[in-house]
């Protein structure tokens, strides 16, 4: 295995003469968090003719959609907290986040089950880097996940339920491969998947972005001007600095020499995407938490990489990228301008050896009634 950093090498990365996705990925974990033979390991035109499909449900306005159906749900959370003392941040934004994804996409979702599909969703990213039980419970998620997401698409493709085609759920149940074929039931299922639980994983940002206005009270009062640069940069230097995807694999398509360092065919390729974020090349004092960096940052598509390198449309870079900066800044201004709290002791500190990471306790907030 190569283990490599910095921009340079995000760019020959992402370069397809060099690298495939097809084989990179563990079985245990398309089993989990990705799904079997999904996009995340597709290449060439098989690749590229499924990306059209998550691009186009990720447009300008499908992001505006998805953060005021969030921005919703934490207005409904407000009734909900009354009489409770305390709440967790990141369990209630798993919840907030699968009833908004389940509502732009038109999946039916029923308020008893809410709880065990956002649980669901979350355990599966959890399983990413994890052995033994968390391992086994991301998979008994999917399982679930499959069977339910798997039996809407055949309700749908028997008209037994109808949907307007400008959504997840009709645009998965009738997509069409680049041979022309459509998707059996179980990929529709899977790629289905894959645009809701993204979602809800950005639960973890969020969380991290509440742990950001915890530790610099400095910034919030410029959150709350009518400056709606601060949201922006805030939401940018929260997956900036705080640990979510830690690295991505490919395989070398063939043998060839970059860098001094000689890559084999098949050799299985790791790109450092944490170091990459903080590094000093790239960055200035990248271990310090400094929304303004993004006042006048101008960038590539390789040296700032949360959820990916390159460009979205071509490679593998997360064609829902907007989608979770929209969402961040929607949940930001909630939790800025809409709730007051206060933030009892507890455990915040994170692991940066665990996959995924996430504040200890989760974040618990005591909501102050008005």
């Amino acid at each position: 295995m190569i283990c490599m950093s910095g921009e340079e090498a995000a760019k020959i990365f992402y370069n397809p003469e060099y690298f495939r996705r097809n084989g990179a990925a563990p079985k245990r974990i398309q089993k989990t968090l990705f799904g079997e033979n999904a996009i995340q390991s597709m290449d060439g035109d098989a690749h590229l003719h499924r990306k059209i499909l998550f691009m186009i449900l990720m447009t300008p306005q499908h992001e505006k959609q998805m953060a005021e159906l969030v921005a919703n749900e934490w207005q409904h959370c407000l009734e909900k907290w009354k009489g409770q003392k305390q709440v967790v941040l990141f369990d209630e934004a798993k919840k907030v986040l699968c009833r908004a994804a389940c509502d732009w996409a038109v999946v039916p979702l029923s308020e008893e089950e809410l709880e065990q599909r956002a649980e669901d969703f979350t355990s599966m990213v959890d399983a990413f880097g994890a052995v033994g039980p968390r391992h086994w419970k991301g998979r008994r998620a999917r399982a679930r996940a499959e069977e339910w997401i798997e039996g809407i698409i055949e309700d749908v493709r028997a008209e037994k339920l109808v949907v307007e085609k400008d959504t997840a759920l009709h645009a998965m149940a009738f997509h069409k491969d680049h041979k022309g074929e459509l998707l059996n039931t179980r990929m529709a299922a899977i790629e289905l998947i894959n645009v809701l639980r993204p979602i809800v994983a950005i639960a973890t940002f969020i969380t991290f972005s509440a742990l950001a206005l915890h530790d610099h009270p400095e910034y919030k009062e410029k959150l709350k001007s009518n400056d709606e640069n601060w949201i922006e940069w805030f939401t940018q230097e929260v997956r900036r600095f705080y640990p979510f995807g830690p690295f991505v694999g490919a395989r070398a398509k063939k043998d060839f020499t970059w860098n001094d360092c000689e890559f084999k065919e098949g050799q299985l390729v790791l790109l450092d995407m944490y170091g990459i974020n903080h590094d000093p090349r790239l960055w200035n004092l990248p271990n310090e938490f400094k929304p303004e960096r993004f006042r006048h940052r101008e960038g590539s598509l390789y040296d700032f990489i949360p959820q990916g390198g390159g460009d979205p449309k071509k490679g593998h870079r997360c064609p829902g990228e907007g989608i979770t900066i929209e969402v961040m800044k929607a949940s930001l201004d909630f939790l800025v301008n809409k709730v007051e709290y206060d933030v009892p002791k507890q455990d915040l500190a994170y692991s940066l050896v665990k996959m995924p990471t996430l504040p200890n306790s989760g974040f618990v907030i005591a909501v102050k009634e008005k």
